[in-house]
């Protein structure tokens, strides 16, 4: 019998994977998605209680013959695909397709891909996951439902090549009324003053907020010249000085959405470019002497958790460069 057989994903993940695992196990990759519901049907029986009909996936049936061939000759083989509910079809998936050649399998999750996080995924495997594979069921059969049924009407009644979706609809139907309330919107014009003050070389800013005991509201450009003429030989005093600390929290860590805004508000990513990044840097990126390191944990999640072992080194980090004294007594 074999060595162990590991399925990962892809296969920078699989090349990542048996680095930290010093060739002890096999891995390989199933390449994404071995199964659909079929290209050209709804693949769907309404009728018979909505159960779905998947098949092989072109171009998939070659990887799939090697896959039967490793387990079958492999000591234990572990299904890693991602965490989540896709992850979880495909693990289904492989083992609906290995089973007459490995009737048990194991599942493994990597919420990360370093040394300590794969070996410790390895020594607490666990059984599939029905109730999420049937989660990931679900949002298939309605994305098909939708998809197919709703974009056929969408062609004969608005236009040819438009597509309606579970998600894209829904999020159109937001885009449509938002723009509803711009087009709505009536602007009303107001103008701010604000003087640059110089005492002694300390210069600083001030907002006109307030007029004869009442919040200033300066409606046009005349106004504000006006009162511009009148302040600007006017005698400024200090009435009062406030000094306030302020602590700002760090960040939490990023899910999915805040990953995707960030990306967009500071490197004008799109969301596909970030998170094509994101999977190459959670599958492993050559790094120097290190070679290929896992670099961030997966990036498909709701979820702002952080480990207790990357909490620890985190504050050892800080330790060492900072100091102790800016180690909180408990993670904030």
């Amino acid at each position: 019998m074999g060595r162990d057989l590991i399925i990962v994903f892809f296969p920078a993940k699989a090349a990542t994977t048996e680095k930290y695992l010093d060739g002890v196990y096999d891995v390989e990759a199933s390449m994404g998605h071995i199964k659909d519901l079929p290209e050209r049907s709804l693949g769907v029986d309404v009728a018979g209680g909505f159960v779905p009909r998947f098949v092989v996936l072109k171009g998939k049936r070659a990887i799939l013959k090697r896959l039967k061939a490793s387990a079958a000759k492999a000591g234990r083989v572990y299904l890693a695909p991602d965490p989540d509910r896709e992850g979880e079809a495909i693990a289904y998936h492989l083992f609906e397709e290995l089973r007459s050649v490995k009737p048990e399998v194991a599942r493994v999750l990597f919420h990360e891909i370093t040394p300590d996080a794969v070996r410790r995924a390895l020594e607490t495997p666990r059984s599939l996951d029905e109730k999420m594979y049937e989660a990931q069921l679900a949002r298939r059969i309605l994305d098909r439902l939708v998809g197919y049924q709703i974009s056929p009407l969408l062609w004969r009644n608005v236009q040819g090549g438009l597509s309606a979706g579970r998600v894209q609809s829904v999020a159109v139907r937001l885009v449509v009324e938002r723009e509803r309330e711009i087009q709505a919107f009536v602007p009303v014009e107001y103008w701010v003053i604000t003087a640059l003050l110089d005492r002694e070389g300390a210069r600083f800013a001030a907002q006109l907020r307030q007029l004869g005991g009442r919040k200033a509201k300066v409606s046009d450009r005349e106004a504000a010249d006006a009162l511009i003429a009148r302040l600007r030989n006017a005698e400024w005093r200090v009435k009062e000085v406030t000094c306030k600390e302020r602590r700002r929290p760090a960040a939490p860590p990023y899910i999915t959405s805040t990953l995707q805004q960030d990306a967009s508000r500071l490197l004008h990513f799109s969301p596909a470019q970030t998170m094509m990044i994101a999977q190459r840097l959670y599958e492993g990126m050559e790094v120097g002497e290190e070679g290929r390191v896992g670099l961030i944990t997966y990036m498909r999640t709701d979820s702002v958790r952080v480990s207790s072992e990357a909490q620890q080194a985190a504050r050892e980090l800080v330790a060492e460069l900072f100091g102790p004294e800016f180690v909180p007594q408990k993670p904030n």
